[in-house]
């Protein structure tokens, strides 16, 4: 009996085993003969005359990997208020951002001068997204949006588009797209910028010929600025407001979403208030963010809907405003 049962266990490891060889083995398997992947082949070979033979070599080195469909499954945006910002909101990365201020202040004066975005901002972007360039990413972008885009069809139509970009940077730029590290979601150097954002707003901020947001924290600083300009930062404006609620009528206002759409003047009227002095006629957004009893609510204003421009989340966008008030208060 003992024989037996010791040579069940060996049979079931060696099940095991060879499962897990399998599994390996189909998610390292060469992607160029799905017909996904050869549609988007002759689609970049038409459009943007890349070499077919290349491409095909260059997809059959991509690897679809479950572990970023697991990843992009649970982003921390979908926690409440309450917990999202311990993570990012905490003594050590605003201690980190005083430093990095410090350390790159005429960086970043000179980008407040060009673009109009305050050091704060542009340092907490950096700060939430890689803990100041410490932690870029660890994925190959090559095989985060061939995942993405060949095997998370929620949002394949998006990453597909995204490789499209990415192939055309590594072009443009004489990058090798085998070698590029980025985040599951494929968003590169200290920034974050994803493909198609890196070839509309990355800079060469220190005029040495070349964009870097991995290893150039100067083009990172100048990047950001020039990717919050072009997307509507008002240089001077506040950004948004603890508000008082009372009564009912505000619930509506709170569904319409982030781009300021109601005057200041209406919110008033429909028990919506705010300490600053702010002008009637200016528009706003309301703002809810849960709080462990409750909820907290602010009236975000246009500068408070662009920093949702780079990730489309409230409580991203508060995140970064508090982080960058938290450093301005300590330098």
């Amino acid at each position: 009996m003992r024989t037996t049962n010791c040579s069940f266990k060996f049979f079931v490891i060696i099940l095991v085993l060879l499962f897990a060889t399998s599994s390996i083995q189909a998610a390292d398997k060469k992607i160029s003969a799905r017909a996904d992947v050869k549609e988007f082949i002759d689609s970049m070979v038409k459009k943007h005359n890349f070499d077919r033979k290349s491409l095909n070599a260059l997809m059959d080195q991509a690897h679809i990997k479950e572990k970023i469909i697991s990843a992009i499954s649970r982003p921390a945006e979908a926690k409440p208020w309450y917990k999202y910002r311990p993570i990012f909101v905490t003594q050590k990365r605003i201690k980190k951002g005083v430093e990095f201020w410090n350390k790159h202040r005429a960086d970043l004066e000179r980008a407040e001068k060009i673009y109009g975005v305050p050091p704060e901002i542009i340092t907490a972007i950096i700060g939430v997204e890689t803990y100041y360039g410490k932690h870029t990413g660890g994925y190959r972008v090559i095989d985060s949006l061939s995942t993405l885009a060949f095997g998370y069809p929620k949002r394949s139509k998006f990453f597909t588009s995204e490789l499209e970009h990415f192939l055309l940077m590594a072009r443009e730029e004489k990058m090798d797209p085998l070698t590029l590290m980025g985040s599951y979601a494929g968003a590169m150097g200290k920034p974050q910028f994803i493909s198609s954002s890196f070839r509309s707003y990355a800079v060469d901020f220190d005029g040495d010929g070349k964009r870097d947001l991995w290893n150039n924290t100067t083009d990172a600083i100048g990047s950001v600025g020039n990717y919050f300009k072009r997307h509507g930062w008002k240089q001077g404006d506040s950004v948004v407001h603890k508000a008082t609620i009372t009564g009912n009528q505000y619930k509506a206002l709170a569904e319409k979403g982030l781009k300021p759409h109601t005057s200041v003047k209406e919110f008033l009227k429909k028990g919506v208030s705010t300490a600053h002095d702010l002008q009637k006629n200016q528009k706003a957004s309301l703002i809810t963010l849960d709080q462990k009893n409750g909820q907290d609510y602010w009236l975000g204003l246009n500068n408070f809907y662009v920093i949702t421009r780079y990730n489309h989340s409230p409580l991203y966008a508060m995140a970064v405003y508090q982080l960058g008030q938290k450093i301005q208060e300590l330098r």
